[in-house]
């Protein structure tokens, strides 16, 4: 599947609450992609390979309390997990975690995984890379319309379709504080807010995963901010974007576009989409998810190392941000213009 060219992509108004089958920007609030259920799970897909260009899927998984998917591994795909609310517990082999909003899992391929819900309406968020994890779901599974898990739903164990399963014992959970990304490819834990952090003007970014850690397939970042005004109006080249707000208030614009963002909200911006953000609520959280990794030593290059979890409001210099971009040119960032002027609901 091919992607448009930049210049044609710059005129493309993004699809709103709908997956649109070829790789251009979309929007989908939350709740909205296309949705199955099995074993009493509800999965909406958010993005699947004809979206994206083959590059990811990604869905949402919401649950009952007791509600699990078994040891099971996907050969050739590297696959990420954030527990967006709710409370779960997730298995690697040998080890396991309980896990809450925030805390993360990381899959290398060929791992074996498993995690059972430990709370109801427990949603976890799915990323994996190539795509290809979830294209067994429509043919497997049955498809429903509701935004819930059925009520009355049986709660079984089903591994996805298309995955190897695996006969591994379910060991007990540890307490470990896993809050450092490892230096490869191997599975791992990381709670909330930690990992490597840079610090930028009135926020921090927190990496999830390096590209060091997925095989260059792709990085995640947290980026924990306050309020601020649209930033520069920008595209990318060679990486494609993927907003999704956590908590708080973000506004997108994106080729002309104004778009809010609010908690479970996601939005895909594919290479030449010319787009700015701001940040109009406290302690708003956005989870970034980027691919490939070409674009993870902007973070780096425009912030400075920090220990802290949190910002310290008006700690940093702005000048900061734009002096690591003139000293690095080679960051896949091509300026559009000036901040776009805030048209809609101006004052929130």
């Amino acid at each position: 599947m091919t992607t448009p060219d930049p210049e044609t992509m710059h005129g493309l108004a993004p699809v709103v609450n709908a997956l649109p089958g070829e790789p251009v920007p979309y929007y989908l609030a939350t709740g909205e992609g296309l949705r199955y259920e099995t074993g009493g799970l509800l999965w909406t897909v958010v993005a699947r390979t004809e979206d994206t260009g083959g590059l990811f899927d990604a869905a949402f998984v919401l649950g009952p309390r007791g509600a699990e998917i078994p040891f099971h591994s996907f050969a050739v795909h590297q696959r990420s997990y954030y527990v967006f609310e709710g409370c779960a517990q997730f298995w690697l082999p040998g080890e396991s975690r309980i896990l809450v909003p925030g805390d993360s899992v990381h899959v290398p391929p060929g791992t074996p995984v498993a995690c059972r819900m430990l709370s109801h309406l427990t949603k976890v968020l799915q990323y994996s890379a190539p795509g290809g994890v979830l294209d067994g779901l429509p043919g497997a599974t049955a498809d429903v319309e509701r935004h819930l898990y059925a009520a009355g739903a049986v709660i079984g164990g089903e591994v996805p379709p298309g995955a190897t399963p695996h006969d591994l014992p379910q060991v007990a959970p540890g307490d470990a504080w896993d809050d450092t990304l490892p230096s490869g490819t191997e599975g791992y834990f990381l709670r909330a807010r930690t990992g490597d952090r840079r610090g930028w003007p009135d926020a921090v970014n927190s990496f999830l995963a390096r590209g060091r850690n997925t095989g260059g397939r792709y990085f995640a970042v947290n980026t924990l901010a306050a309020p601020q005004p649209y930033i520069i109006r920008h595209f990318h080249r060679r990486h494609t974007e993927n907003f999704l707000c956590l908590s708080g208030r973000i506004w997108l614009w994106v080729n002309g576009e104004e778009l809010l963002l609010t908690p479970g909200d996601f939005l895909h911006a594919p290479p030449g989409t010319v787009h700015s953000f701001a940040v109009t609520a406290h302690n708003t959280q956005l989870l970034g998810l980027l691919t490939s990794d070409v674009f993870e030593p902007f973070f780096d290059v425009t912030g400075v190392p920090t220990e802290d979890h949190v910002h310290t409001e008006g700690l940093i210099d702005p000048s900061v941000v734009m002096g690591g971009m003139r000293v690095n040119q080679d960051l896949d960032v091509v300026v559009a213009g000036g901040p776009p002027e805030r048209v809609r609901a101006a004052g929130s």
